[in-house]
């Protein structure tokens, strides 16, 4: 694929981490299939596509954000500092 290499820089900060813009695009899409998901189950216990569709609304915009504070909380807790890593392999 020609655009593989340029579209891997822009998703990949490090090898083998995510960037800020790809955590962001992978809440937007899961947010989407989320949001369907909850216009449905509100439709069916509801009967009133309004209500399906207030209820949906108003969860997308929540649902973003904390699943991008979520992403970005568990990259940086499963980091590991360069340095701490040399520490430990450090003969003296």
């Amino acid at each position: 694929m020609i655009l593989d290499q340029p579209l891997k820089k822009v998703f990949e900060t490090k090898p083998g981490k995510d960037s800020n813009l790809k955590s962001l695009l992978k809440s937007i899409s899961w947010r989407i299939v989320g949001t369907l998901d909850t216009i449905i189950i509100s439709f069916i216990i509801t009967g009133q596509l309004t209500m399906a569709l207030s209820i949906g609304s108003v969860e997308v915009i929540s649902k973003i954000l904390l699943y991008y504070l979520h992403e970005r909380v568990w990259e940086s807790a499963t980091k590991t500092k360069t340095a701490d890593a040399e520490k430990e392999y450090a003969r003296p």
